[in-house]
């Protein structure tokens, strides 16, 4: 017991002191817990701790933050990236590793190990990206999805990866003895047995089971644990899904990270979302902040001063490689500019499965266990370089592209019965209309170009990113009557309504509706004042149509109110029926309703147009 105290208080010591001191300067939390690891390591080998088992346990905050990761991000826009999966991630995949295999063969090495090496350093650091990017407020950002989007192809590769490696083994080796055991990471693979094409049911049955158990089983298990209103049973519950739907990865020898995305993917509609969140980001943030105490803990520092050079010149080498790489598929992609930057200097660095790689490696007799400890070493290194990488992008990069918008938020020293969120093309003609009648307004936008350009006129608008709660709750958002959203995002329309039905239900709100469909996610959210954003125009330019064609202006004026009335009525209806986890083409309820909808009033509103167009003859 007082081994385990002195460890957890050692380890905990290091990332309290060494984070915030690279916070300061500017190094990022990921480098300040490497820093940490690397300073505890002559510590932990004097208390003879197995540092590679810690790292084992650490890497379970990687299925955390996947699994938080895939909450965040709907199926719908997991779908809409799919070119970005296959042809960004797939390409990167392929491309560099046979470019690290060629400069491998260039080195003289058999061809088996050759391609081991660059399957291993193909793959990125999942750990050090997503948390950085999350940290930098970047993972949303084009760039951001776009290196996301090649971090989940990796994933999926690594099932392929482990697959291939025991068929490049060299016999010399195991003739020569030098590798025994079955490598530290891999454990208990129940299709390692099996012929291929059951392994491969084995594995899409294990993924079809996470998909139903996220649809089928957990809201139901969450309703029951909620009954209970015991806060610490919904924690131990959402650490249940989450160990559980890893387990079962793990046994079918698929990545428990994917498993976990693909499970939080599932839940992202449900209604305990932001509960799933809560209640595993604590454990999450600890996890990754001890693997990476652990990979900087791991470096043997004793035969790092043996090859220094050798281990420099290998990592600069898959570094330049990799930067080549994604450049051309970024590139052949459409990533430009700063979004091109950020993709490349992303991802370069090997990742965190290079370690279970290396291990399956040896043990399969495909790397002398010399050379996996030289590889060893240029993974830590190219991985200690990263959050450099990103610094590069902070100060050089970021700082040539910026453009004046990134303004601190405006203090705001008013609470006003009206909110509105985006002073646009929308928003302002709004803000004007109340004012006009009296009504005080707060007004608050994140484009800091309109808004020099509307303080020039003398309106008064605050600086800001209107879906931050903190900044609605001092605009006074508990108290006010009304909340008109009027920005021009639909992810920030999304975002900000969600919140506000949620949190403050006798709140009015008013929000502006890219199109139909966005109409009934909108309905779905709980707003019940939606304005498409061109419907109004549309029925003016229908109304001079009618004119243009021959009827006067008072028959097209109720022509067009007959139209409206039979939408209106329509709208409602079908908005009931509207899904957030399918796309709205694939309900086939909705489909239905609207067919039967579409032969009950069309007949309708064709009599009434003919009775119209009679009142003129």
């Amino acid at each position: 017991m007082t081994g385990f105290l002195i460890l957890a208080f050692l380890i905990l010591v290091a990332g309290v002191v060494a984070v915030p001191l690279a916070s300061r300067f500017g190094l990022g939390s990921v480098l300040g817990y490497l820093l940490a690891g690397m300073a505890i390591s002559p510590v932990l080998g004097a208390l003879n701790v197995d540092v590679e088992a810690l790292q084992v346990f650490a890497e379970f905050g990687v299925v955390m933050m996947l699994f938080i990761i895939g909450l965040e991000m709907e199926p719908k826009r997991l779908w809409a990236m799919r070119s970005k999966l296959l042809g960004l991630g797939g390409g990167q995949v392929v491309l560099t590793t046979l470019a690290i295999t060629g400069i491998a063969l260039m080195d003289a090495q058999p061809w088996q190990t050759a391609l081991a090496i660059g399957m291993v350093l193909a793959l990125s650091s999942t750990a050090i990206i997503v948390q950085t990017l999350t940290e930098k407020n970047l993972l949303r950002s084009e760039g951001g999805e776009a290196s996301f989007s090649v971090l989940l192809v990796q994933d999926v590769a690594v099932i392929p990866i482990l697959a291939l490696l025991p068929v490049l083994a060299m016999p010399e080796l195991y003739a020569s003895g030098a590798v025994h055991g079955q490598g530290g990471h891999v454990g208990l693979d129940l299709t390692a047995n099996m012929s291929v094409w059951l392994a491969a049911l084995s594995r899409i049955a294990a993924v079809a089971a996470v998909v139903g158990i996220g649809i089928y089983a957990i809201r139901p298990l969450f309703r029951y644990i909620a009954a209970a209103n015991l806060r610490e049973l919904f924690t131990a519950a959402a650490l249940v899904v989450v160990i559980g739907i890893a387990l079962l990865m793990s046994l079918v020898g698929l990545s428990p990270a994917l498993g976990a995305f693909v499970a939080g993917v599932v839940l992202a509609t449900s209604e305990y979302r932001h509960e799933l969140e809560s209640d595993i980001n604590p454990f999450k943030g600890l996890l990754l902040g001890l693997f990476f105490i652990t990979v900087g803990a791991g470096i043997d520092f004793v035969l790092a001063q043996q090859v220094w050079q050798d281990v420099v010149f290998w990592a600069a080498v898959t570094i330049a490689a990799k930067l080549a790489v994604l450049f051309v598929v970024g590139r052949l992609y459409g990533l430009r500019r700063q979004a091109l930057w950020l993709f490349c200097l992303s991802l370069p660095q090997a990742g965190e499965f290079a370690f279970v790689l290396i291990a399956f490696a040896v043990a399969n007799a495909v790397f002398a266990p010399e050379f996996a400890d030289l590889l060893l070493l240029i993974v830590a290194l190219t991985m200690l370089v990263t959050p450099l990488l990103f610094i590069l992008y902070d100060k050089l990069i970021a700082h040539a592209y910026y453009t004046g918008d990134e303004l601190e938020a405006d203090t705001i020293d008013e609470e006003n019965p009206v909110i509105i969120a985006g002073r646009g093309r929308v928003g302002g003609i709004v803000d004007r209309m109340l004012q006009a009648a009296g009504h005080s307004t707060t007004v608050i936008d994140y484009n800091s170009q309109q808004l020099e350009i509307v303080r020039k006129f003398g309106f008064r608008t605050y600086f800001g990113d209107a879906t931050r709660p903190d900044l609605l709750h001092s605009a006074g958002i508990d108290k006010a009557r009304l909340l008109v959203v009027a920005m021009d995002e639909r992810d920030q329309i999304d975002k900000l309504v969600k919140y506000a039905t949620k949190h403050y239900p006798k709140l009015h709100v008013i929000a502006r509706a890219i199109d139909r469909n966005h109409v009934y996610e909108l309905w779905a959210y709980g707003c019940r004042d939606i304005i498409r954003e061109t419907y109004d125009s549309s029925l003016r330019m229908g109304r001079s149509a009618f004119e243009a064609l021959g009827m006067d202006r008072q028959q097209a004026q109720a022509a067009t109110d007959a139209f409206e009335e039979m939408d209106r009525k329509f709208m409602p209806e079908v908005a009931s029926l509207y899904r957030l986890d399918i796309p709205y083409h694939e309900n086939e309820p909705l489909m239905q309703r609207v067919k039967e909808l579409r032969s009950e009033w069309d007949p309708i509103l064709t009599a009434q147009m003919d009775e119209i167009l009679k009142r003129g003859k």
